[in-house]
């Protein structure tokens, strides 16, 4: 069967993609909740199935103008190498022409210079309050 792409948030189920994220050691805490509320909040995101399962995410952060950034971009690891992370970098890049486009990664630079990204600046991070506030508790 082949990979299927798409950029609706229809027919996600948040709780599997949570306990999928988990599973594959790429969770950084969100709830299912939580995690819905940021890829609906996103400027544009991608999502690979394998049939009915979600195994490939991306998301882009946008002003639509000229700056964009590019966040939770995980593919499974039983499907990497496949190409399916490159296609998702494409679908999403697709809607950020004329953008700046920029992401972190600890451990993929190969992988994304092979998506056309090079080496930029220094990225730095600054927590503002408490980790993943929950105000449903």
């Amino acid at each position: 069967m082949p990979i299927i792409y798409s950029t609706s948030h229809d027919g996600i189920d948040w709780a599997a993609l949570k306990a999928a994220l988990a599973a594959d050691s790429f969770d950084n805490g969100r709830t299912a909740l939580q995690m819905e509320l940021s890829f609906r909040a996103s400027f544009r995101c991608v999502y690979a199935f394998d049939e009915a399962e979600v195994v490939g995410t991306a998301r882009a952060l946008s002003d639509g103008v000229c700056n964009a950034y590019i966040v939770d971009m995980w593919t499974h690891s039983k499907h990497r190498r496949r190409g399916i992370g490159r296609r998702m970098m494409d679908l999403l890049c697709e809607s950020l022409a004329g953008q700046h486009v920029y992401l972190f990664t600890d451990d993929q630079e190969a992988f994304y210079a092979e998506c056309g990204f090079a080496p930029r600046g220094v990225g730095l991070e600054r927590i503002v309050g408490r980790w993943l506030r929950d105000d449903s508790k």
